[in-house]
């Protein structure tokens, strides 16, 4: 005797369970809620309030210049990180609006990027113009990290709907792709920091990350044609 077909979702998989569908639905409902950029924002806020209060309350070690300078760095990273892994998420789980998470992410990574540079300009070089030429060039890491940092600013600044009306979608996806370029400059400067100390157990779990979220888009275009 045959066995019945499974019947086909909307995207022409088969149909999922009822509570797989119901908390989709639940957390479609949440990502449309116009509570969710508020909540999203005070969440890419903690990890801020967390070093203000470390530094009212003196816990951020021997070294609170230098704890600053890494805890900004690893949250850029981090953001970074949560901003590739918005659309495979979003495919993988049958959530668009998923997709409405993305921009506060990659706004929190520009943030936490000029943080890091903020600190490493005033701790490390005392917001001397000149020292601070003179070290990025001299230190192949700072102009990486530098690079980055820069090649943010124009993503940042068309994240908004009327620079995507203005650009056009097909050529803001274009502009936007400059963040493959971004991250792997990103994870090129956290080597360079590491590799100082010998320290590299962060470094491969960052890159494993990466390569997962670039070769799931790799494999996705190649599937595609």
């Amino acid at each position: 005797m045959a066995r019945a077909a499974v019947p086909p979702s909307a995207g022409g998989t088969p149909a999922s369970a009822p509570w797989v569908q119901a908390l989709r639905q639940s957390a479609q409902r949440l990502l449309l809620s116009p509570w969710r950029p508020w909540l999203q924002t005070l969440l890419c806020l903690l990890p801020l309030a967390w070093l203000v209060v470390g530094v009212v309350l003196d816990t951020l070690g021997a070294n609170p210049a230098e704890a600053l300078i890494r805890s900004t760095g690893d949250w850029t990273l981090r953001a970074l990180c949560l901003t590739l892994a918005v659309t495979p998420l979003r495919v993988s789980l049958g959530v668009p609006a998923l997709a409405r998470v993305r921009r506060l992410f990659g706004l929190a990574a520009w943030f936490y990027a000029s943080l890091h540079l903020l600190c490493y300009a005033a701790f490390d070089m005392g917001l001397d113009l000149g020292d601070i030429l003179r070290d990025t060039v001299k230190r192949p890491f700072i102009l990486v990290g530098v690079t980055a940092w820069l090649l943010m600013w124009p993503l940042t600044l068309t994240s908004f709907n009327r620079a995507i009306k203005a650009l056009g979608g097909k050529q803001w996806q274009r502009l936007h792709r400059v963040v493959y370029g971004v991250v792997l400059l990103g994870l090129l400067h956290f080597f360079w920091m590491r590799a100082g100390k010998n320290n590299f157990t962060e470094v491969a779990v960052y890159g494993l990350l990466i390569v997962a979220l670039l070769g799931w888009r790799l494999h996705r275009a190649v599937r595609r044609g």
